[in-house]
């Protein structure tokens, strides 16, 4: 399942998130890349040991947890350490698969949230690959893409501008996708269903079932 949220940081947060990065250093990104994606990977990130930074995830990290739609659509369990990247014109990453590990656990869902305003750089799309053909994703800044960690993707070349992003993982309390996927279905309907009729009979039954569902299925 892949689902766009938006307004997952609120604009004047994100203005002062993006003015905090112009301090941190930012190193070649090819340092975090394994083996293969290291010949696709050119972007700068982040340097993990800048201390200015720590504040920095914690906030990006803190407003994606306390997003409902996310808890829903990713279950998580645990978050990876949030990379922030940086591309500037002639620089893309091509098509790779992330790593199963990822900062020593399971990576079980992917997000991009897009810090930079669409209209601002060209190119810079999150490109997810499918049999069905492939997905060009840019959302406006402050919104965030969550997609399964098992997708080939890659970022398209930037053209004009700059791009930036936080990136990261997520263990999901629930490992397949599927059951993701049928797990936020009942709940989006209940919640409806709610929004209609209030508690009934009817919302106490979806209520069992995605409790159980939830019980049989997750992995604490």
């Amino acid at each position: 399942m892949r689902i766009a949220i938006g307004n997952v940081i609120g604009q004047t947060e994100l203005a002062e998130l993006r003015t905090a990065l112009d301090n941190v250093r930012f190193l070649d990104g090819r340092a975090t890349a394994g083996y293969a994606a290291r010949e696709v990977k050119d972007n700068r990130q982040a340097d993990p040991l800048d201390r200015k930074a720590a504040a920095l995830r914690a906030l990006v990290a803190e407003k994606m947890l306390s997003n409902e739609l996310f808890r829903l659509a990713a279950r998580p369990k645990q978050l990876s350490p949030i990379l922030f990247s940086r591309y500037e014109p002639g620089r893309k990453y091509g098509s790779h698969v992330d790593d199963a590990i990822m900062g020593g656990m399971r990576a079980d869902v992917s997000f991009t949230l897009f810090l930079s305003d669409p209209g601002s750089y060209d190119g810079g799309e999150l490109v997810i690959e499918t049999p069905a053909g492939d997905e060009a994703i840019k959302l406006e800044a402050g919104s965030m893409i969550v997609y399964p960690a098992t997708s080939l993707h890659h970022v398209a070349e930037i053209t004009r501008g700059e791009r930036l992003a936080a990136v990261g993982w997520a263990r999901s309390f629930i490992r397949d996708e599927a059951k993701r996927e049928l797990l936020f279905d009942l709940d989006t309907a209940r919640s409806r269903l709610f929004a209609r009729k209030g508690k009934s009979e009817d919302y106490d039954l979806l209520s069992k079932s995605s409790a159980n569902l939830l019980r049989m299925w997750a992995e604490d």
